[in-house]
């Protein structure tokens, strides 16, 4: 499974998700990769620990894959930390050739987009899957349309992926755009319960649902101090209502157009970090 930082992430869907599923069972790093040759360090700094005025330690990112479990003792790995900055093409073909080594048989990534969604919906998932695993993504829920949009390191990944003969996935949260800013839990507790659903592997995601419920409880009360806040829920209800079954709202509520728009503004309040998972 991959989750790397710095791509888009609205709502911290994929941040969230890896959080819990690194939490729930212990991992251990089978394979790292050298940051000093694939992030700039000046756009992504090491953070610096600072006690009384003494700095104790500087963290630097790191790129790693950890192998752990799932519940019921199934293999997993997870490819987590940095997105790089720089030699993108070397990378992911580490990346596949370790896949590959250590007999991975799917790969997916996980990622959240903001989406003209309601908060008082369920989080819909929408999936990108390379050609060979287009079955996959039609048991997601597939995107009508086309649109183009800068891509994330997954992108280069999943085609990667996918030229190697492994069945690829990357599954993406629709966060309400309203609250792409702030941590979303509704959308990581999606996530991982799609992740299961199509791998097959058990999950326990009550901790998100929790989460999930007090986040929503919080909007719901910030949302009542508005009428306005409220006519644009109620109107995003409709919209989602007559369009449901259709995963990104594609020709409908937003356009291509619109939802391409949605993400560049998005990556550019985020500085430059923005979709594909």
């Amino acid at each position: 499974m991959v989750v790397l930082d710095g791509w888009v992430d609205a709502g911290f869907g994929a941040a969230g998700a890896i959080a819990h599923l690194l939490g729930i069972a212990a991992t251990e790093p089978v394979a790292s990769f050298d940051t000093e040759e694939l992030v700039d360090f000046r756009s992504r700094r090491p953070v610096a620990k600072i006690v009384d005025g003494v700095t104790e330690l500087l963290r630097w990112p790191e790129i790693e894959i950890r192998a752990g479990s799932d519940a019921a003792g199934a293999d997993v790995c997870y490819l987590v930390g940095a997105e790089p900055d720089l030699r993108w093409k070397t990378f992911v073909s580490a990346v596949v050739e370790v896949a590959l080594d250590i007999g991975a048989r799917m790969a997916v990534g996980l990622g959240a987009f903001p989406a003209a969604a309601p908060h008082t919906r369920p989080v819909r998932l929408a999936s990108t899957v390379p050609p060979d695993s287009a079955e996959i993504g039609r048991g997601v829920g597939v995107v009508q349309g086309t649109i183009e949009v800068p891509a994330g390191i997954w992108g280069a990944l999943e085609e990667a992926f996918g030229q190697a003969g492994l069945p690829t996935a990357g599954l993406w949260a629709r966060v309400p755009h309203y609250v792409s800013g702030i941590p979303f839990p509704a959308a990581s507790a999606a996530l991982v319960e799609g992740l299961a659903g199509l791998t097959g592997l058990s999950i326990d995601a009550t901790a998100l649902h929790t989460a999930a419920d007090a986040s929503l409880s919080q909007v719901d009360q910030l949302i009542a101090r508005s009428s306005e806040h409220q006519q644009m829920v109620r109107q995003l209800e409709r919209n989602i209502d007559a369009v449901e079954g259709n995963p990104l709202d594609i020709g409908q509520v937003p356009t291509g157009d619109e939802l391409a728009a949605e993400l560049e503004r998005y990556l550019r309040e985020e500085g430059g970090s923005g979709p594909e998972s």
